[in-house]
C-alpha cells in the first residue's frame, strides 16, 4: 500500500473517530439536560433518554462515523439496557413498569414482519443468482430490444427497473454492470454512449425499487406504519401498491431513457449484445423458477388469497431451506446489515410510540394549524436532502414514525392533499428519488466505481430525475388520495 493511500485511510479513521466522539458527547449532554429545557409537557426521564438515543442515531447515521447497521444495533442495545422493563436495575429504580418499554417488543424488531418480507426478497435473489436464472432472465428480457444503440439503452434501463422491483437494487446494479463489458466492446471508446449505459443502471435500479412494496426498504417502512392494526390500519395490499406505482415507474424510466440518450448520445448506432452465462440444468433450478413465480403471484394477489405479503415471504425461505437450494453458507452472503439497520429504525419508532413521547411531542406543537401542503413539501424536501447524503433506509426510519403520528393527529385536515397515505408514501418516493451523488445510493456508488462516470454527470441526471420523480409522485398521490384509492 502506498504512503499517500495509507495517509488517506488514517485521516479517514481520525475523522470518523472525531465524529463519533462529538456524537457521543452531544448524546450525553442531551441525556442530562433538565426536563423543562425540551419544552414538552409531561416529559419523563425515560422520554429524555429516548430523545438522547434518537439524537445519537441521527448523528451517527448522518456522519457515518460507525456503520449504519452498527448504529441500529447500538440503538436497540441502549434502549434495552436503559429504558426497558429488563434494563439495569439502577436505571429503572423508582419507575413503574408501565413507564418502561417492553424488552420483548424491542427484541422483536429484529424479526418484525417487514424484516421477514425483506429477507424473503434476499433469499429469492440469492437462489436466482445461484442457479443462473438471473442471467437467463436478463438475456431473455433484453433480447427483444435488438441491436440499435438507443433501444439497447432503453432495454438496460427497463430491465434494471423490473429486477429492482423484486431484487435488492444493489444486487441488481451489480448484476447489470457485469453485462456492460461485452456491450462496451462494440462501442467506440471515445463516445458518450458508455456514460449513458452506465448511468442507466443506477437510474433504473433507484426508480424501479418504487414499483413494489419489497423493492426498497423505505417502501416497507412506510407500509408498516400505514398498515399497522394498532395504528393507521389502512390495509394497503401488495397488488394495490403495484397497480399505481408500476405505471408511475414506467413513466419515470422512459423519461430517464429520453434524457440519457439526449445528454449522452451514442457514437455507434448499433450494438452486438451478448450476455454470457448459463442456467444450471437440474431440479433445483426448476424449484427456484416455480417458487419465484408462485411467490410473485401470491404477492400480487394478496387481497384475493387473504395471505399478506409478509407471510408469503416465508414461502421461498421455507422451500429453499427444505430442498437445500439455499444452504448455510449462502445465508452468510445475504445483506444482514440492511436488515439490522431496518430493525433499529423500527426500535426507534417503537420507543417513540410506546413511551408516549411521540404523542407528547405532537401535542406540544400545533401541527393542526400548519398547512397540509407545507407539511408535505417540507417533509418531502427534508427526506430528499437527507437521502442524498445518508442511507434512504435511515432517512425513512427517522422520518416515517414521526410523520405517521403527526398525520394521524391532523386527521381530516389532510384530506386536501389526499390524506396520511400521501405523506408517508411520499417519503418513500422522495427517498428513492434521491440519486444525485455517488454516496446517495449503492447503485450510484457501483456505477461511479467503474470510472466511466464523473460526479457532475451523475449530479446532472440525478437532479433532473429526482425533481421530476418527486413532482409527478406527489401529484399522483394527491390525486389518488382524493378519490379514496388508499382507503
Amino acid at each position: 500500500m502506498s504512503v499517500p493511500t495509507q495517509t488517506f485511510i488514517d485521516e479517514l479513521k481520525s475523522r470518523k473517530f472525531i465524529a463519533f466522539a462529538i456524537s457521543f458527547l452531544i448524546t450525553i449532554i442531551v441525556w442530562n439536560l433538565p426536563l423543562n429545557s425540551f419544552g414538552i409537557d409531561g416529559l419523563t426521564v425515560i422520554h429524555r433518554r429516548i430523545i438522547a438515543v434518537f439524537a445519537f442515531a441521527i448523528l451517527c447515521w448522518i456522519t457515518e462515523c460507525i456503520p449504519a447497521w452498527a448504529t441500529s444495533v447500538a440503538v436497540i442495545g441502549i434502549l434495552l439496557f436503559t429504558t426497558s422493563d429488563s434494563a439495569f436495575s439502577f436505571m429503572t429504580s423508582g419507575f413503574e413498569k408501565d413507564d418502561l418499554l417492553s424488552y420483548k417488543a424491542l427484541l422483536a424488531t429484529f424479526a418484525d414482519p417487514i424484516v421477514i418480507l425483506f429477507l424473503g426478497g434476499f433469499i429469492l435473489a440469492a437462489a436466482a443468482s445461484k442457479t443462473g436464472l438471473d442471467v437467463v432472465f436478463a438475456r431473455t428480457l433484453l433480447k427483444p430490444f435488438g441491436k440499435k444503440s438507443e433501444i439497447v439503452l432503453l432495454g438496460f434501463i427497463l430491465v434494471t427497473g423490473v429486477f429492482s422491483m423484486f431484487v435488492s437494487n444493489t444486487a441488481t446494479a451489480a448484476m447489470m454492470l457485469t453485462f456492460l463489458a461485452p456491450v462496451f466492446k462494440a462501442l467506440p471508446s471515445d463516445g458518450k454512449g458508455r456514460v449513458a449505459l452506465t448511468l442507466a443502471i443506477p437510474i433504473g435500479a433507484n426508480i424501479g425499487g418504487i414499483g413494489s412494496p419489497i423493492g426498497t426498504p423505505p417502501n416497507m417502512i412506510a407500509l408498516k406504519y400505514l398498515n399497522d392494526p394498532e395504528g393507521l390500519d389502512m390495509g394497503i395490499g401488495f397488488g394495490q401498491w403495484m397497480l399505481v406505482m408500476l405505471p408511475y415507474v414506467i413513466i419515470l424510466l422512459l423519461l430517464g431513457w429520453f434524457f440519457l440518450k439526449k445528454m449522452y448520445p451514442f457514437k455507434a448506432k448499433s450494438i452486438d449484445l451478448k450476455i454470457e452465462g448459463e442456467v444450471k440444468k437440474d431440479w433445483k433450478t426448476v424449484v427456484v423458477a416455480i417458487t419465484f413465480i408462485v411467490t410473485i403471484l401470491l404477492w400480487l394477489l394478496d387481497r384475493v388469497t387473504g395471505i399478506n405479503a409478509n407471510a408469503v415471504a416465508m414461502l421461498p425461505i421455507a422451500v429453499f431451506a427444505i430442498t437445500g437450494v439455499i444452504k448455510a453458507k449462502d445465508l452468510q452472503g445475504l445483506s444482514w446489515d440492511v436488515l439490522w439497520m431496518v430493525a433499529g429504525g423500527f426500535a426507534l419508532g417503537l420507543a417513540l410510540n410506546s413511551s408516549g413521547l411521540a404523542k407528547a411531542m405532537i401535542e406540544s406543537v400545533p401541527f393542526g394549524s400548519f398547512s397540509p401542503i407545507l407539511i408535505l413539501i417540507v417533509s418531502g424536501f427534508i427526506c430528499y436532502i437527507l437521502s442524498n447524503f445518508i442511507s434512504n433506509t435511515a432517512t425513512a426510519a427517522l422520518l416515517v414514525p414521526i410523520l405517521a403520528l403527526v398525520a394521524k393527529g391532523m386527521g381530516d385536515s389532510l384530506a386536501g392533499i389526499g390524506g396520511v397515505a400521501t405523506v408517508l408514501i411520499g417519503i418513500a418516493v422522495s427517498a428513492s428519488c434521491a440519486m444525485c451523488l455517488p454516496i446517495s445510493t449503492p447503485p450510484n456508488a457501483i456505477a461511479y466505481s467503474t470510472g466511466l462516470v464523473e460526479q457532475k454527470q451523475m449530479l446532472r441526471i440525478g437532479l433532473i430525475m429526482g425533481i421530476i420523480g418527486m413532482v409527478l409522485g406527489y401529484c399522483m398521490l394527491i390525486l389518488l388520495g382524493k378519490v379514496g384509492y388508499f382507503g
